[in-house]
């Protein structure tokens, strides 16, 4: 049986879209848990849910005017995430605004569907996600959140480990938060709508906050946490992917499962081990804080 699925995994590999979905899994690795770093350093898990409605209204949109749903759902949420940006400076923080925000979004695309006419069910139908129905623009987006994403956190390491760590210690150490905080909320509405078609909506946790998740606990600093997010999205997406065309199973809730599990064994392992490895790592890998 194992020989028989082995052979059918192979065959399967030999088809173009499931080549283009394992090629978009491998971007996604690179770019996708480096944002859920960011999301989880700025604390504004509430914008995962936020991102999924306004995808929802642009998908609406672009079902109702033609024009490539997943473009509009794009777009929406880089537009929601600049929008929001300076409600960053309030004492709630984003929180606040991510309710708000996800609040008008579904209320405005329910509006939009119904004055449209447009099928409700084909639009809630697209962010369930369908990683074999991936095509070049998707691969395009993923592609340049891979580059864009770890050159950001490269390029401007200090800043960006200051604003995670503390906003006010960041702004007085001279770190420009009015741009970077924006930049910063683009890029993490952007993953989420680009991993919609990968996991689907509700499953997009799977590829960004996971990964950063179990990396938080292994590494020590900002260069340390992206590598471990980075090497664990590689490790998931890819093996998940392989699993779930061995099993025959839907990709989207084996990369979950997988990703949480290894979560879970990452958690599980004493503090004692986990300390030694981070000594070890700190001879290699100085803080960036």
């Amino acid at each position: 049986m194992t020989a028989l699925a082995t052979a059918d995994v192979g065959e399967l590999l030999r088809l173009v879209p499931v080549q283009r979905a394992g090629f978009a899994l491998l971007l996604a690795a690179v770019g996708l848990p480096i944002v859920g770093v960011i999301i989880v350093g700025l604390d504004i898990m509430p914008v995962r849910f936020a991102m999924m409605h306004v995808a929802l209204l642009g998908i609406a949109v672009g079902l109702w005017t033609g024009v490539d749903p997943m473009l509009c759902a794009l777009c929406a949420c880089a537009l929601a995430g600049a929008g929001v940006a300076p409600l960053a400076r309030s004492p709630e923080g984003l929180s606040g605004a991510m309710s708000l925000l996800m609040s008008l979004a579904i209320a405005a695309a329910l509006l939009v569907l119904s004055l449209s006419g447009v099928n409700a069910a084909g639009a809630f139908a697209l962010l369930w996600g369908s990683i074999l129905s991936v095509g070049e623009a998707d691969l395009w987006v993923l592609g340049a959140l891979a580059v864009v994403v770890p050159l950001l956190f490269r390029w401007r390491r200090r800043d960006v480990a200051l604003l995670l760590y503390d906003r006010e210690l960041a702004v007085a150490s001279g770190v420009r938060v009015n741009v970077l905080t924006p930049f910063l909320l683009v890029l993490v509405a952007v993953a989420v709508a680009g991993a919609i078609k990968l996991t689907g909506a509700l499953l997009v946790d799977a590829l960004t906050l996971l990964p950063a998740l179990a990396a938080r606990r292994l590494g020590t600093s900002l260069g340390s946490i992206t590598a471990w997010a980075v090497g664990i999205g590689v490790v998931v997406n890819l093996s998940g992917f392989f699993v779930a065309l061995w099993l025959d199973l839907p990709p989207g809730p084996v990369l979950v499962l997988t990703a949480g599990v290894l979560v879970l064994v990452v958690h599980l392992i004493p503090e004692r081990r986990i300390g030694s490895w981070r000594a070890s790592a700190c001879v290699s890998f100085p803080s960036s804080h």
